[in-house]
């Protein structure tokens, strides 16, 4: 049986990039296009300036704007203690969530057995939970001495959010329109 011997050197697939090891921005005035490198998002880069729905605070870390994605959305979302967010949706975006921190509790309608009824999941660090595009939803933090923290991923390049007046079952949507970035 042959042995094999790992290439060496500081990018020895790619011997023809640079060795970013070193920097410690590496996409920073990179030569290559957005879309032929890595990006790196540090945690205190978040970007704040997107779409918001009241009662929490969304922050961008992977975006078009940020690192050029063309099909993923995915950032923080921090919901204060005892607080609730605005009845939204997200569009055409399929959007999943999981939980860092806190018991958020995210709440829709169902009306599978004949009337609509307020369903809330309850949820606990670990947890993940699944939004399908245009589900009216809203998110709460109910403890009044935890902040809830989600890492949130979407299948759109920018957090499309449409703010509501209310929650309704999907099918019955009252006029809305989105919110800009």
């Amino acid at each position: 049986m042959a042995s094999h011997t790992p290439p060496t050197g500081p990018d020895a697939f790619h011997p023809d990039l640079p060795d970013h090891d070193r920097d410690q921005d590496a996409t920073a005035g990179s030569a290559l296009p957005p879309r032929a490198r890595l990006h790196h998002v540090r945690a205190d880069a978040l970007d704040g300036d997107t779409a918001q729905t009241g009662g929490m605070r969304r922050f961008a870390a992977i975006s078009g704007s940020s690192v050029g994605s063309e099909r993923i959305w995915m950032g923080q979302t921090h919901v204060a203690p005892g607080t609730a967010s605005s009845d939204h949706h997200h569009g055409a975006s399929e959007t999943a969530i999981h939980v860092i921190e806190g018991h958020p509790e995210f709440v829709f309608l169902d009306d599978s057995g004949g009337a609509p009824e307020e369903i809330r999941i309850r949820t606990s660090p670990g947890d993940y939970v699944f939004v399908p595009p245009y589900v009216p939803h809203r998110e709460e933090n109910p403890r009044a001495d935890e902040e809830a923290v989600v890492v949130i991923a979407r299948s759109t390049q920018e957090a499309i959010v449409v703010n509501l007046p209310g929650l309704y079952v999907l099918g019955g949507e009252p006029d809305a329109t989105p919110d800009a970035d």
